[in-house]
């Protein structure tokens, strides 16, 4: 049993297969198919388990790694509904795919990035290297998400792997870390471009609104 968020409801709760069923097995590890319904909104998830050969005891597995497989969810946070859909459309296939083929995750993920410095930091278009150049250029990020940003074509090598900035949405090989690293960029620059300004836009609007009833002139 372990603790879990239902991926539907998200409401918190013990996991405790109703059904488990073997369903693979090799000289290295073998597979077991679980499932539950949520006890808050009764939908039903279903899990891929994976056990290995236990060190500690011949006689026993333990479990390696878990997956589940319905509904199809990822770990990662969720999308700000300030985000524009087609950039909103690569990072979340960006995060499903993640654990599946961390090159085609780094692929959707340079594509989202790239998006993201053409539509909010309004950079001119070119290669990913030279708009992430102009970006920083523009002194307008703080000093942690620019470290970031500069970041993601070093791990990623783009000197080595020039195809990297000129085709963002190649699937190529990736270093280890680059996937995840990708995502956490876009994430923070979700928070820089899209939701902070959306937060202080209706901020702003309330401040005018009494002023208006004020009799005062609102601001800008």
């Amino acid at each position: 049993m372990s603790a879990m968020k239902c991926p539907y409801c998200t409401i918190a709760f013990t996991w405790t297969a109703s059904s488990s069923q073997h369903v693979a097995h090799d000289d290295e590890a073998a597979w077991r198919m679980e499932s539950a319904n949520c006890p808050e909104c009764e939908k039903a998830i279903i899990q891929l388990v994976m056990t290995v050969a236990d060190p500690d005891n011949v006689t026993r597995r333990r479990e390696a790694r878990r997956w589940t497989v319905q509904p199809r969810v990822t770990n990662r946070p969720p999308c700000p509904p300030q985000v524009p859909a087609p950039i909103r459309t690569d990072y979340l296939e960006a995060c499903l795919v993640f654990d599946d083929s961390p090159k085609a995750s780094a692929a959707l993920s340079r594509r989202a990035l790239q998006h993201i410095l053409r539509d909010a930091a309004k950079v001119k278009p070119g290669n990913l290297a030279d708009e992430i150049d102009q970006a920083l250029a523009s002194k307008t990020l703080q000093s942690s998400v620019a470290e970031s940003l500069d970041a993601v074509r070093h791990i990623g090598n783009f000197a080595a792997h020039p195809t990297k900035s000129k085709n963002t949405g190649e699937v190529i090989d990736v270093l280890p870390g680059e996937a995840e690293w990708n995502l956490d960029v876009v994430e923070a620059l979700f928070d820089v471009y899209y939701v902070q300004p959306a937060i202080l836009a209706v901020k702003k609007a309330a401040i005018n609104a009494k002023l208006a009833e004020a009799g005062k002139p609102s601001i800008s």
